[in-house]
Parts: C-alpha cells; sequence; structure tokens
C-alpha cells in the first residue's frame, strides 16, 4: 500500500497533468470519474497525513468588514 505522502505526489501529478487515471508507487492505479472526485482523494491523503503527524486540520476562513 503507498504512504500517504506517495499518493498525494501520485494524485498531484495527475491533477497538474489534467489525467484522472492514476497510477500509484505499489502498481495500483484508479480512474476517477471528474476533476472533483480526484481533488476529493487529494484532500482525504492530506487529512491522513495530518492525522498521522499529530496535526490538527487546517481551517480557513475568510472576512470582510466594509463601512457604509
Amino acid at each position: 500500500m503507498a504512504t500517504p505522502d506517495e499518493s498525494i505526489a501520485a494524485l498531484e501529478e495527475a491533477l497538474a497533468s489534467g489525467a484522472l487515471k492514476v497510477e500509484f508507487p505499489d502498481g495500483k492505479g484508479i480512474t476517477y470519474r471528474d476533476r472533483k472526485d480526484l481533488l476529493g482523494a487529494l484532500d482525504y491523503f492530506k487529512a491522513q497525513k495530518r492525522q498521522a503527524t499529530g496535526r490538527a486540520p487546517v481551517s480557513v476562513s475568510v472576512g470582510g468588514y466594509f463601512r457604509g
């Protein structure tokens, strides 16, 4: 089984090339239906990596302040 780092690298490579088929270093591969599914898999493996390293999930908030 590929490590989260190896999976992330393979998914990012496929994403950068526009491919939906991903070949992992362990010889297994998968074809995603669309870019959204591929991005979901990438998010999953990044979360696995964060969990394994004990780091908290990243969260981003955007706000605005307007005077009127």
